[in-house]
Order: structure tokens, then sequence, then C-alpha cells
């Protein structure tokens, strides 16, 4: 048994999902909380703060120390470790210093990131992106984001902010979207998008249809489910591409609720990739694959992200 471990929390706005994780991957104890987000930053902060206080007293019962607390929260996140911005999901979140006020409710080390950063993180260190130093990651959920893990780090940008993916444009004067522009690939790519593609199609096997009732009457052969499908994926294929002109990845790890599609959709994606990318960049093909770790991905990565700040610091 390790003789220490760390906190990884990972704030969404839904839900709080946390683990005491040993620096072998290995996991002492999870929770999983409401983050009723409605609360506030101070709901939220005093939620933090007896999550972690359990954990203390846990790892007391285990003979477990307490190495700090990694979080990976939604929300931009600067270098400091306080929260840039944040949408209405979590509401009052921006500005919140949280590095700093997760440290003094604590007593312990902290580390801060964006929810998909730490996802990243998780998979690389125990899920697809293990075999890979440097790979890209995409995740599709109710917007769209991304990291690319650099030799082992993710890549942050001057102020922290690197990984929009979601907010590059695609359709000039496109879909509306959330961020105050149009066309932006989220508008598009997201699940939330996929809704939005089924409604529009008009269909009567699409009208009350959830998106994985979409897939199973795709599988089944319902000709309009298979041709909102065919467009989603080559939706997200068209930002894979733009990604894969941009940074030249060795791999592309995809995370989100359509990894449970597997290859019916995988292939999909990856045939319309190959479409409309230049030669030189897929004469080797770039593997495209599901993330491996699910909803577990961001506590891992958030405790992998404090034991990479502490060997920083040792260094």
């Amino acid at each position: 048994m390790s003789s220490h471990a760390a906190i990884g929390i990972d704030i969404g706005g839904t839900h709080i999902k946390s683990g005491l994780i040993g620096p072998d991957g290995t996991v002492h104890a999870t929770r999983k909380l409401e983050t009723e987000a409605s609360a506030g930053k101070t709901g939220l902060m005093a939620k933090l703060s007896e999550l972690i206080q359990g954990y203390k007293h846990e790892a007391d019962q285990l003979s477990l120390n307490i190495a700090g607390v990694g979080i990976g929260s939604a929300g931009y996140i600067n270098r400091e470790g306080s929260v840039a911005f944040a949408t209405d999901n979590l509401p009052g979140w921006s500005g919140t210093t949280l590095r700093a006020d997760i440290e003094e409710l604590s007593g312990l080390p902290a580390a801060v990131d964006n929810d998909v950063n730490v996802i990243a993180l998780g998979e690389q260190w125990l899920g697809a992106g293990r075999d890979w130093d440097s790979f890209l990651c995409v995740a599709l959920g109710t917007g769209v984001g991304g990291c690319f893990i650099r030799q082992g780090l993710p890549l942050r940008g001057r102020d922290g902010f690197a990984g929009a993916y979601g907010h590059m444009v695609v359709a000039a004067g496109g879909q509306p979207c959330t961020c105050g522009h149009r066309g932006c690939w989220e508008q598009y790519a997201s699940v939330t998008a996929l809704k939005r593609l089924m409604r529009e199609h008009g269909a009567e096997s699409l009208t009350r249809a959830t998106p994985p009732e979409l897939f199973a009457q795709a599988r089944a052969g319902d000709e309009a489910s298979m041709a909102v499908v065919r467009q989603y994926a080559e939706y997200i294929a068209i930002g894979l591409s733009s990604l894969i002109h941009v940074f030249n990845p060795p791999a592309i790890v995809v995370g989100g609720a359509v990894t449970e599609q597997g290859d019916f959709l995988f292939d999909l994606i990856r045939r319309h990739v190959k479409d409309i990318t230049m030669p030189a960049y897929t004469a080797t093909p770039v593997p495209i694959i599901p993330a491996e770790l699910g909803g577990s991905a961001g506590m891992f990565g958030a405790a992998r992200l404090l034991f990479g700040q502490i060997a920083a610091v040792q260094k």
C-alpha cells in the first residue's frame, strides 16, 4: 500500500467526482456529489472543504499521508490556479482564487487546472494516452474542449487558456454559440449539437429519441438516424482535421459520451478525417481512439497534476 496519496477532485456543473489516489493510481476511496451550483461560490467552497476533511479522516484510518489536493474545474483557469472566467453553469465562480483558497482551507498544497487538461492527464497516466508522450485530447460533451499533451505536460498557452478548440469557427455566420459568436465547432460537434441535428432532421423516428437511441436506430438500419450520424461524424472530423493540420499530433484521444459508440462512430470519423486532411499529414495514419477512463478521468488527472507539481518543486 502506498504511504501517501493525493485527493483528486473534478468539479463539473452537475457533479463533483473525487478520489483518494496513490502515486501508482491505486484508488483508496471515491466520492461523487451533486455540485448544487445554484448555491454559488460559497456553497461550492463549503462542499469542497467538507469533502477534503472527509478524505483527511479516511486517510488517517488507512495510515496514509495526504500529499495535497489536485483539482480540475470547469472554466478558464489561469497560471496562478484562479478561475479567470466561468459560465453560468457555475454561478459566481469567475474570479475565484481556487488554488489559494483550497490551500488555506485545507492546510495542504494544491494544484489547479481546467477540467479538460486534467482529463487528458488522466488518460495519459492510466488510459488511452498511456502509450504516447504527446497526444491531442478532445472532449465532446455539452460543449467541446481539448488539450494538447506535449512531452507529458498540457500545452497551456500564454494565460493558461489554451485548448478552447470548441470555439474554432468552422462555419462563418453559422449557428450562434454561447460565447457570443457564430459557427463555433462546438455548435456542430458537441452532444448538444447532435440533439439539435436530430430535431432539425424532422424524421418521426428522431422526434423524441435520445442520442443513445439515435445510434441504436442507426445500427438497426433506420435511414434517417444513419443520415444524422453521418452528418455528426463529418462535423467532428472537420474540427479534428484542422487540429491535425495545426498540431501534427501522434494520436488523438476523444472523450465524452460518444466514446460508447466505439468503431460504429469512430470509423466514420476516421474516414472523413482522411478525406479532408492533406495527404502529408495522413501518410502515416493518426490514431483516433476513444478515451478509456470515462467519468473517472478527471479525478485521476487531478491527482496526477498534484503529484507532478510536487515532483517539479522537488527537482
